[in-house]
């Protein structure tokens, strides 16, 4: 387990019952901890109502009634610019390249893990703790170690790959080895207004699903149709514009057709979205970009362990290759569905893992 002789902690809380518990966790274990909120866009950033969804008026308050509750000081701090500046803007840009990204990834290593940690330093608290559902240990070889949660159903190590090794050090995830059944619980027991909250599964900052409408408001103009081709460059109809579009998918589509099609790829200089059956959507094949391993020490040469394509992907066992400092070649050892440029490609070793990158078209 991390040191825990400075006993001193910032709390990282979005108003929800996992941050909550996490904080009431680690004040009974005795940790001097202060909870905090990161403020991270304003409505006008994506032309949405922020009420209901993470950084709402509602989810300080009840953040705040929380730390009251377990008599901890709390307070907000505001990085809209650095999220702007970190995610919102990649995640526009990834789109627009053809890609469909994970913004939470970049939102833990630039602003959980990097920025809140370096304004926990400034106030004197050398640890961070979130509600995270995933473990941390350190062994008798003397390296922390990222692992995933006891519930795997509730595993989310994926996201938090970018993670360093100096990192793990100094963060706690109180979670890793609970249930989300025994979360609620014991936010039952401490009388939490945030015991029973509704758990969101959206993007934060897109809290109606619609992607391809929150960049259209955020860049402030429409993006061009194009031609639906097949693999043989016949074309099929038109799209509505390549942000709309990831792949594997089948809805939405909108043209007649006498079997089920899906995207196949999107060809963003000839804008053009490829539609294919289903039996070519599988490739063995991936090749991934900025490359992170947590230890520091990439691998020499090949080396076998199991990879994630994307969070709900069941990982499967593959053969990596270092191709340099930010480059690996993943070789699946049978086709996986549906690779998709933008999103990570996360490795393990059993529960360890090992580190990831971003999957290139």
């Amino acid at each position: 387990m991390n040191n825990e002789k400075t006993k001193r902690a910032l709390i990282a809380m979005s108003g929800g019952v996992d941050s909550s518990v996490a904080a009431a966790l680690m004040t009974e274990r005795g940790f001097d901890c202060m909870g905090c909120t990161m403020r991270l866009y304003e409505n006008d950033m994506i032309g949405e109502d922020l009420f209901g969804t993470c950084c709402s008026l509602n989810d300080t308050q009840d953040a705040r009634a929380v730390c009251d509750r377990i008599g901890i000081p709390y307070n907000i701090y505001h990085y809209e610019f650095e999220f702007k500046d970190k995610v919102i803007e990649p995640f526009v840009c990834s789109y627009e390249r053809g890609e469909t990204p994970n913004p939470c990834i970049g939102c833990n290593k630039y602003l959980k893990f990097d920025i809140l940690y370096e304004k926990a330093k400034e106030l004197g608290y050398d640890n961070i703790v979130t509600g995270h559902y995933a473990r941390i240990e350190e062994r008798q070889d003397g390296h922390f170690y990222l692992l995933k949660a006891r519930d795997l159903s509730k595993d989310q190590s994926y996201v938090l790959y970018n993670l360093s090794e100096e990192q793990l050090h100094h963060t706690y995830f109180p979670l890793g080895d609970l249930t989300k059944p025994e979360v609620r619980e014991i936010a039952d027991k401490n009388g939490f207004v945030t015991s029973h909250k509704k758990e969101s599964q959206d993007i934060c900052f897109v809290p109606d699903g619609d992607y391809a409408g929150m960049i259209k408001r955020y860049r402030g103009k429409e993006y061009p149709a194009g031609d639906f081709v097949d693999l043989e460059g016949n074309v099929l109809g038109q799209h509505d514009g390549i942000i709309n579009y990831t792949i594997g998918q089948r809805r939405g589509l909108g043209i007649p057709a006498d079997r089920r099609l899906y995207v196949k790829k999107l060809d963003v200089p000839g804008n053009k979205v490829i539609l294919a059956d289903d039996k070519d959507l599988y490739e063995k094949d991936v090749k991934v970009r900025e490359f992170h391993w947590i230890t520091g020490d990439k691998p020499a040469g090949e080396f076998r362990c199991s990879a994630k394509i994307r969070y709900r992907h069941k990982e499967q066992p593959a053969t990596v290759k270092v191709i340099d400092d930010d480059h690996v070649l993943v070789t699946f050892d049978e086709p996986q569905r549906a690779i998709t440029p933008g999103q990570s490609a996360v490795f393990y070793d059993g529960d360890v893992v090992l580190g990831g990158g971003i999957i290139e078209n």
